[in-house]
């Protein structure tokens, strides 16, 4: 099997260490109280909008050590269709979806269905987890990071 490999453009750590250690710590921070496993559904689900290769090498392979399920990761493009995603986690990934392709907006509904299944410091931890794989997403997108290399 031949490989194509896409250059990176720069190394974004090394040109602008003291952006990248902000979004190291703001990830740290959105993390906080989260599920780890609900964690990587949402940054997988983000980086396959976002068509971010790097991403989602890095996060299916936190999610399998966080315990994830292969099943539930191959699904995971496809979950409104999928049985094996729980309430919770479905209003975590239309959440997901929503914010991430905010020029749609944030539906009502969307909000409320969240808002049903976490509570408003939860709510705030889940939105800052899906701000920051955004974040991540488009620093690794733009700078074309090659997946494998941490």
């Amino acid at each position: 099997m031949t490989t194509f490999q896409v250059p990176e453009r720069m190394n974004f750590s090394a040109v602008a260490p003291q952006v990248f250690k902000a979004v190291l710590a703001l990830d740290a921070a959105a993390r906080r109280g989260v599920d780890p496993v609900l964690v990587e559904l949402v940054q997988i689900r983000a980086s396959q909008i976002n068509r971010c290769a790097y991403c989602i090498d890095y996060h299916t392979t936190d999610a399998r050590k966080a315990g994830e399920t292969e099943d539930r990761i191959y699904q995971l493009s496809a979950w409104e269709e999928a049985s094996v995603y729980t309430g919770r986690e479905r209003a975590a990934l239309a959440l997901t979806e929503a914010v991430t392709r905010l020029p749609d907006g944030v539906p009502d509904e969307v909000y409320e269905q969240a808002a049903e299944h976490f509570a408003d410091e939860e709510l705030a931890q889940l939105v800052a987890v899906i701000l920051t794989v955004n974040a991540w997403n488009r620093m690794n997108v733009t700078t074309r990071k090659t997946p494998g290399t941490r």
